[in-house]
């Protein structure tokens, strides 16, 4: 069922090289993450990645955290990356002590459709057993036109935009 769902959730997102600072990108070693995009440097963070991380603006400063529970390390966490918007606004979180964060984005990919963000998508965070901070990127139904570019049901909640 994973399976499935990875393949029609965004499952890779792709900031630009200028906006991580050199202090994170030492930090979790992500100079391999580097690559070119008709030539501007971006950092790539996937979901298949090892370990699977993602940049967020958490508590005012960009942070790099873990992106879901997909090792299933966490019992009290969900086995995924994603959470869907209905499922946060029905209060399934709220024993976790979610707070919003921001993804910073340049790009996003689903279906093997890279696809240019504005600003970013919307993400959860909660903390594991150890206090440390879990990001799980927020879903909601696809617009027509995303549904159209990417084949995908399912799109992330974007900041202040929509495709």
């Amino acid at each position: 069922m994973i399976t499935e769902m990875v393949n029609i959730m965004c499952v890779g997102v792709a900031l630009a090289y200028s906006e991580l600072p050199l202090l994170l990108m030492d930090k979790h070693g992500l100079d391999e993450r580097i690559h070119d995009r008709g030539g501007e440097k971006e950092v790539r963070f996937y979901w298949a990645a090892t370990p699977t991380l993602l940049p967020v603006w958490w508590n005012g400063r960009l942070q790099v955290v873990r992106w879901g529970n997909k090792d299933r390390a966490e019992r009290k966490l969900p086995p995924t990356g994603w959470t869907w918007e209905d499922s946060i606004v029905a209060g399934k979180w709220s024993e976790l002590a979610p707070e919003p964060v921001v993804v910073p984005a340049t790009y996003g990919l689903a279906n093997g459709v890279w696809f240019k963000l504005k600003q970013g998508m919307r993400g959860l965070l909660v903390h594991d057993r150890k206090g440390a901070p879990v990001v799980f990127l927020i879903c909601q139904p696809a617009t027509r036109y995303y549904q159209v570019m990417t084949r995908s049901e399912w799109m992330p909640l974007l900041v202040d935009e929509v495709i």
